[in-house]
């Protein structure tokens, strides 16, 4: 049996988290049925942007709608938080962000540090304890630190930090020190950032030479997103996701061919569909639903050419390959496509990313596994990304340690089309992180503050998304998802129990720290 590493000089921090590895270990015997794990996390990709969950949708995604015929497909799957950052730190860990400092920050260039605490067990780490060879490629968007020439930490996004960086210091809390083995991305979004560059396991090899020129960019309603950062010279910025494309395939022809035994946890996050809206030269036009539609096909062509790999390594039987998004589409695309070409990424829920309404947080989530998921399966099981890392610790015969996964709950039993509860109850938080909870049992929905937590409908031109009667301006909202999916009516003056009730599970799962029993 492997023993648990131990390092010299541990901290704290760091011996509590060896010692959740070490149960990880002894506690758990990897299942023989152990598979190969593609995770797949598109940015921004909304619930109607695919064609199996919108049958009005004007993109054609022929390789996603393949994968949910071939798997499952989940209707009632939610982002754990509306924005980036905090909801890739909800799927590395299976805790709710809104329970760790900072746990609301969405971070740009230099930002951080990292969000990962040392004494936090992440997803690759828990996989990488049971022979998992583990690899992350594309947006990390979860912290790091970089430093200055003085050794002075750099926390702060900006173009004057993301100039001041000393790139012979190797960078701090990156994927590296939680759980992967190696890495091949970048800081945060790779097309609107401060830091326009490629970081190699825990360095920038090719740093940026001078400021992005924005003038030999595509040119359309949706490219406007671009901050005016620095660049590298290798850093073509319509080419981002063929670079990570590039990566993730040859991770997976170098697995089946040096280590066809090792199971491997590969995490391809993506710069897709995130604006500004670059699709690369080989897909322009290639979609009949302009920049943004071009966009989404290249997307679902690269998910198309991982699953062309997995075939040809002979590695498709025996791999899991999830796909979903970090939260819902955004408000240009979103206004831009209903407009110009009548697709809305956010259909059938009323919001958009940021927001605390459904269209924030619904989002595609497909599951494959030949050798253990019957295919065809659509479920409306409610599920959250937090529940992914105790999906897959019960996949691979793993004990979570008590302080670790909080908010997780396995749903294997319903691959496995299994009989299982329903989830007690969902946690989500929108873009104001802790100050903008919702909480939903059953059909019955609470939003604890009022407005949308995240976007403003009342001027400029998301006017045109405000509900009829406006935006509603009290506090707490309650919705009935079983009558009222689009969420027009605030029950809580006539449920003033429910309120109670929901308000209570609320308070109570805030001071326990978690809501895995």
């Amino acid at each position: 049996m492997t023993s648990a590493p131990v390092l010299p000089s541990a901290s704290l921090g760091q011996m509590l988290r060896l010692a959740g590895l070490a149960i990880l270990l002894l506690g758990g015997v990897a299942s023989a049925r152990t598979p190969n794990i593609l995770l797949i996390l598109a940015d921004d990709l909304g619930y109607g942007d695919v064609g199996c969950y919108n049958d009005r949708a004007k993109v054609p995604t022929p390789n996603l709608d393949r994968l949910a015929r071939e798997g499952a497909r989940f209707t009632d799957a939610h982002s754990p938080a509306t924005v980036c950052t905090p909801s890739r730190y909800g799927l590395l860990t299976g805790q709710m962000p809104f329970r760790i400092p900072k746990g609301g920050t969405v971070f740009t260039g230099t930002g951080g540090p990292s969000l990962l605490a040392p004494d936090r067990l992440t997803l690759p780490e828990m996989l990488k304890a049971q022979g998992y060879a583990t690899a992350a490629v594309g947006k990390w968007h979860v912290g790091l630190t970089f430093r200055d020439a003085a050794g002075a930490p750099l926390h702060v996004g900006s173009p004057e930090n993301a100039r001041r960086i000393d790139h012979s210091r190797r960078i701090e809390g990156g994927p590296l020190e939680h759980g992967f083995e190696s890495f091949f991305g970048t800081a945060c979004c790779p097309g609107t950032d401060w830091l326009y560059a490629y970081i190699e396991g825990d360095r920038i090899p090719t740093p940026p030479t001078g400021p992005l020129d924005r003038t030999k960019l595509p040119r359309h309603p949706y490219a406007n997103d671009c901050r005016s950062g620095i660049v590298a010279p290798d850093f073509d910025l319509p080419e981002i996701d063929e670079r990570f494309l590039q990566r993730s395939r040859e991770f997976i022809a170098r697995q089946a061919r040096a280590e066809p035994r090792r199971p491997f946890f590969l995490y391809h996050a993506t710069q897709a569909v995130h604006l500004p809206s670059f699709a690369s030269k080989d897909y322009r036009g290639k979609s009949p639903a302009g920049p943004h539609g071009d966009f989404i096909a290249e997307f679902d062509a690269h998910v198309g050419l991982l699953l062309a790999d997995l075939e040809k390594h002979g590695l498709a039987e025996d791999t899991l390959v999830i796909v979903t998004s970090d939260n819902g589409p955004e408000t240009t695309s979103v206004l831009r496509m209903r407009a110009d070409q009548g697709h809305d990424g956010a259909r059938p829920w009323r919001g958009v990313k940021r927001d605390a309404w459904e269209g924030g947080h619904r989002i595609p989530l497909i599951l494959r596994w030949p050798r253990g998921i019957k295919p065809g399966l659509v479920s409306d099981r409610t599920v959250s990304l937090t529940d992914v890392m105790a999906t897959l610790a019960e996949l691979t015969g793993q004990a979570l340690p008590a302080q670790s996964a909080e908010d997780s709950l396995s749903f294997l039993p319903t691959l496995e089309s299994r009989p299982q509860p329903a989830r007690p109850f969902l946690l989500t938080q929108a873009a104001g992180g802790a100050a903008t909870l919702s909480i939903r049992k059953g059909s019955w929905k609470l939003i604890a503050h009022a407005g949308s937590g995240g976007n403003r409908y009342d001027r400029g031109e998301l006017l045109a998304l405000a509900p009829p009667g406006g935006i509603p301006n009290e506090s707490p909202q309650l919705y009935d998802l079983s009558r009222d999916p689009g969420e027009t009516t605030n029950l809580a003056a006539k449920h003033p129990d429910i309120v109670r009730e929901l308000q209570d599970l609320l308070t109570a799962t805030r001071s326990s720290g978690r809501s895995r029993p």
